[in-house]
């Protein structure tokens, strides 16, 4: 009788690992992929412009997602990975008119406010 016990208790832990590790390696690809959309379009956006860093910025949405751009407001300046759904209502109207933030103190208070 013990015998049966132990291997069905091994049976049972080895059948939690598989699951763990299955969900694990589903989340893992969950992610990459995320970061894969996020990568080809910070590759396909072109920056050009003449704006200095120092001048403020101009938080704006841009294929979903927040982006920061310098006074210039053609220059990108980062890309995030925040998604424009995620904010509140408020906020959301705000990026709609391209936020200004004076400085760069200020800029990643506010994104750090929203980053998940």
């Amino acid at each position: 009788m013990k015998t049966k016990y132990r291997i069905g208790f091994f049976i049972a832990i080895y059948s939690l690992v598989c699951v763990l590790s299955i969900g694990y390696y589903a989340s893992y690809q969950n992610i990459r992929a995320k970061q894969n959309v996020i990568e080809s379009k910070q590759e396909s956006i072109a920056t050009k412009g003449s704006a200095s860093k120092n001048e403020g910025y101009y938080i704006a949405q841009l294929q979903g997602y927040l982006v920061v751009y310098l006074s210039d407001r053609t220059t990108i300046y980062e890309v995030t990975n925040i998604s424009v759904d995620e904010l509140p209502k408020q906020v959301r109207e705000e990026i709609k008119e391209q936020k200004f933030v004076a400085t760069e103190k200020e800029l990643y208070a506010f994104l750090e406010n929203y980053s998940s």
